[in-house]
């Protein structure tokens, strides 16, 4: 075969391959989008007395500490949070539940208080009924935003309206909830996503 011969077999035979090579990368990245898969993924742990938040990624199995952020919290800041209206911010394993880009404090991040653990503990006490104890832990279970109106309290969120900062010391000014500056929750708000684990620690 002459030289140009040779050329012209090696020009049609990329142009057949290259083709299905660039469908075969299409489907691969469609595949990973459809099933909600992601080799990112974020947790979010709060130190309440350190008044600090800290944002882990993980990736491929590997975590590490993303960023710190400062935070003010609930106007009874020490011990967790046991019934509506007591101004404590919660203490526990939760998650994020949803997105309020219309909330009074910027942008917020809606936490999944009260968990079964506030539930159980409610029941005991006589805050809550039964009722309301089985859709608490069914919302939970189902990693859905849990019932807000019972006598335990609700609507914690993450949110901005600032850590109130002056002279290096921190206000906290909330109704139990975690505040940071609005440029924090702008960042985190476009990040996380729903069910981003959230752990609050004393």
């Amino acid at each position: 075969m002459s030289a140009v011969g040779s050329n012209v077999m090696l020009i049609l035979l990329v142009l057949a391959v290259w083709p299905d090579r660039g469908r075969s990368v299409r489907a691969s990245v469609s595949e990973g989008d459809a099933d909600g898969t992601s080799a990112i993924q974020y947790r979010v742990l709060v130190k309440k007395s350190e008044r600090k938040f800290y944002l882990y990624r993980i990736e491929n199995g590997q975590e590490t500490l993303a960023k710190t952020y400062q935070i003010a919290l609930g106007n009874s800041p020490v011990g967790h949070k046991k019934r509506q209206g007591d101004g404590a911010t919660p203490e526990g394993d939760y998650y994020i539940t949803h997105k309020n880009p219309k909330s009074n404090f910027y942008l917020s991040l809606g936490v999944s208080y009260p968990n079964i653990k506030d539930a159980d503990a409610g029941l005991k006490s006589g805050l809550i009924n039964q009722a309301q104890h089985k859709a608490i832990t069914s919302a939970i279970n189902s990693k859905a935003k849990p019932p807000q109106n019972t006598k335990l309290g609700g609507d914690i969120f993450i949110h901005g309206g600032g850590a109130a900062k002056l002279l290096g010391l921190v206000r906290d000014w909330t109704l139990g909830c975690v505040a940071l500056e609005n440029e924090d929750i702008r960042e985190l708000f476009d990040l996380l996503p729903v069910k981003t684990p959230v752990k609050i620690l004393p």
